[in-house]
């Protein structure tokens, strides 16, 4: 249950086998059904969620513009409502997992933790949030800056198997258009190969 998280931490930062033993003391591990939340608006972000298998998605919902998706976690990937995990405060998104998914999750406190018996993770979890900052701003430059067809290419340029996973609206709404749109763009893309 806890390799991948072995070897995602690994891939950035040493460490030891006794170092790993005190890391994996600090998660819970946790089943979510297909459809099942791990966050619901409103609640407060009380944990970080690393995927060890399965898919979820991370959302907003609204009266105006019906489900907005901020990101998607696969395996090997870490989720959680950054800004309510840091302040406590209540979260505006919704985390629903995709498919039957295995998760670890490891609470604010125990993460906190982590950082004064193993100092390596802290740089870890930095590297980590430097990177989420980053596809975020790549993120709001690709939506003001790119045409649909633009983002639907770079999304299934860097996650080539997203199609055959997530639902087609879901993707439209992760790219910020409508489902009709998409559509038919992938039919021009299957046109021009």
């Amino acid at each position: 249950m806890y390799e991948l998280l072995h070897q995602k931490i690994r891939e950035k930062v040493p460490l030891t086998d006794e170092e790993f033993k005190i890391c994996k003391e600090a998660f819970v591990s946790k089943r979510l059904r297909k459809h099942q939340y791990l966050l619901q608006q409103d609640d407060v972000a009380r944990n970080l969620a690393f995927v060890n298998e399965g898919a979820l998605r991370m959302f907003a919902s609204g009266e105006k513009n019906g489900e907005l998706t901020i990101q998607f976690a696969f395996s090997g990937w870490w989720i959680t409502d950054n800004f309510s995990f840091l302040t406590g405060e209540p979260t505006v998104y919704n985390i629903q997992a995709l498919e039957n998914s295995s998760i670890l999750l490891i609470s604010k406190q125990a993460w906190e933790g982590l950082f004064d018996r193993i100092p390596s993770l802290e740089r870890y979890f930095r590297i980590l949030l430097q990177n989420n900052y980053i596809a975020t701003q790549r993120r709001l430059v690709s939506s003001l800056c790119q045409s649909a067809e633009e983002k639907y290419l770079s999304l299934i340029k860097a996650q080539p198997d997203i199609i055959q996973r997530i639902p087609q609206h879901m993707i439209a709404s992760y790219l910020g258009i409508t489902p009709e749109t998409l559509s038919r763009i992938r039919k021009q893309v299957v046109l021009t190969k």
